[in-house]
This record gives C-alpha cells, structure tokens and sequence, in this order.
C-alpha cells in the first residue's frame, strides 16, 4: 500500500462527505412543515411564526443557510437543537458515545463467535455441525431486527422470566452489571445477523485455501491439523471476512436505529427519530454526517487491515 493511494482514499472521503452534505442539505430543506410552526404549536400567530424564521435564519436563501451551516460545522460549530434548545455538538456527541458503545459490543461479540463458527463449518465441512451452523446462519439472515428484537423481549424480558431489562441504558462506568444486563438484547439483536454473514463468509473462503495446494504441500510435511489451519489457512481467509465486515457496518448502522428505538437506547438512531418527529434540522443533518463520515472512514480502515493481512493485496 503505498502513500499516493492513502491520499487519494482520504481525498475520496472528502469527496463523499461533501456529497453527503450537499444531499442532506437538500433533503432537510424540503422535509414538510415548518420548524418555526413546531416550536411554537398550532397556536402560534403569524408573526410570530415569522419574527422566530429571522431568528433562526430560515427565511434567507437555502444556499446562504448552507454555506453558514458548513462554515460553523468546520469551526467546530454545529449549531443548535431547534427543539432542546442545547448546542449539537452536545446532543449528537453523547448519542455518538453511547451507539459506538453498542456498537463496538455488538462487534466485538460477533467477531468472537462468527469467525470460529465459520471455522468449524469449513473443517467439518459437510457433517452436522456444518449443516447446522449453516441454517442457523440462514435463519439470522432471514429475521428482520424489529422481528428479532420482539422475539427477544417476549422470551428474555417478559413478565415470565424477566431475565434482562427491556429498555434503558447504564454507563459502563456507573455499573458494570447494569451496563451489561441492558446492552445485552440490543447487541444479540444488532449480531445476529452479522454473525450469519460473517460466518458464512469464514466457512466459504476457508473451504476454498483448505483445498488449496499448498495446504497439501503443508500437510503432507507432516504438520500438525491444528497448525495448518492456525498458521497457514486462517490468515489467507480472514482478508474476505474483514471485507464483510466492513460492509456489514453499513447495515449495523441502518439496524441501530430500529434497536435503539425499541430498545430505548439514547444513540444517535433514536435521536435522529426524535429530531425527524420534530423537524429538528440541525440534529438532523449532524446525525446523517456523522453516519456518513464512519461508513466511509470504516471502508478506508477496512481496505488497510486487508492489506496488512494479505501481503498480495497491492493498491496501485
């Protein structure tokens, strides 16, 4: 990988994210309502409906409203709520914290379970553990999160067994056990899929380098089974599963809005529900920024662990 094509990907990024805030830009402007008529109620007179668009600049031209909004977002400014009344940053930043906590639980937990399930359905490949790993990777696919997360609420959070709490969310720091029993449905619910996916993804590539030449060559130098998979055919087929990954991100972060709505989990997914129910724009637009900015930058992180892992990986 070499320095040129690092510059061009981070040019690249740039490039997306202007698009992104041109496209949300555009998209908040021609939402329905008026965010002057929301703030005030169905009460409020013309006048005053008129004297607060001044106020928050939203009788000047769209271009003039777009250019201020991008000239603060690169001070650092992202304005402020038009419903709370707290600046963005604030309100976007705590949410932020509080997804990537999910999020990262979500990920780690199904990097953990997904990559040996893959593993073992490729060694044992065409025994029961491999048909059953594969249906119920083709059951996780199939389960919409809103399916998924209900499921869980009836069996594990019910009045029945009230195992685990239905809503809610504790800072790690506050309680480590509270933290747990409450990010515990939403992160199964976010990897369930993301399991079947990546384990698919494992048991698919694995079986391919299994077969390969020189995991022949390697067995046939009397290594030992443990040993050639550890040494010799797992590093050749983590690159792929990296690769989904990454793209799964795009589907974590769609999915995070349905759970952390159901859920009640204060993240950036049910703030920019809130903010869309309340015609909130600048919430909204911070929000979908934010998503954009780490799709993006996921890719980017992604096509580098590729190259790290895979020496024959060279981008030109």
């Amino acid at each position: 990988m070499t320095l040129s094509y690092l510059i061009r990907r981070l040019g690249a990024v740039l490039l997306v994210l202007v698009i992104v805030t041109f496209a949300v830009f555009a998209v908040t402007m021609i939402l329905p309502g008026n965010a002057a008529v929301m703030i005030l109620g169905e009460y409020g007179s013309p006048d005053q409906v008129a004297a607060l668009e001044r106020q928050l600049g939203l009788d000047r031209p769209w271009y003039t409203q777009y250019f201020a909004w991008v000239a603060g977002m690169l001070q650092g400014d992202l304005g402020t709520s038009l419903r709370l009344g707290m600046p963005v940053s604030k309100v976007v930043g705590d949410a932020l914290w509080n997804s990537a906590v999910l999020a990262v639980t979500a990920l780690v937990g199904v990097t953990i379970i997904a990559i040996p399930l893959g593993i073992l359905a490729a060694v044992r490949r065409g025994t029961a553990s491999d048909l059953g790993i594969g249906v119920l990777a083709y059951v996780g696919t199939a389960m919409p999160e809103f399916v998924t997360a209900t499921v869980l609420l009836v069996l594990l959070a019910g009045p029945a067994t009230g195992l685990f709490p239905a809503g809610g969310y504790v800072a790690p720091w506050e309680s480590m056990s509270g933290y747990w029993a409450h990010v515990a449905l939403p992160a199964i619910t976010l990897g369930l899929v993301m399991t079947a996916h990546i384990s698919r993804q494992v048991r698919s590539e694995m079986s391919d380098v299994l077969s390969s030449d020189y995991i022949r060559a390697a067995r046939l130098k009397g290594l030992h089974e443990r040993r050639v998979i550890r040494r010799h055919a797992l590093p050749n087929s983590m690159a792929p599963a990296v690769a989904v990954i990454s793209l799964d991100v795009g589907y974590l972060l769609g999915g995070i809005i349905v759970v952390e709505e159901i859920f009640a989990w204060p993240g950036l997914g049910r703030t920019l529900i809130y903010a869309l129910e309340n015609r909130d724009l600048p919430v909204i637009q911070a929000v979908t920024l934010v998503l954009a900015m780490v799709y993006a930058l996921t890719n980017l992180i992604s096509d580098i662990v590729i190259a790290l892992l895979d020496p024959r990986v060279r981008y030109d």
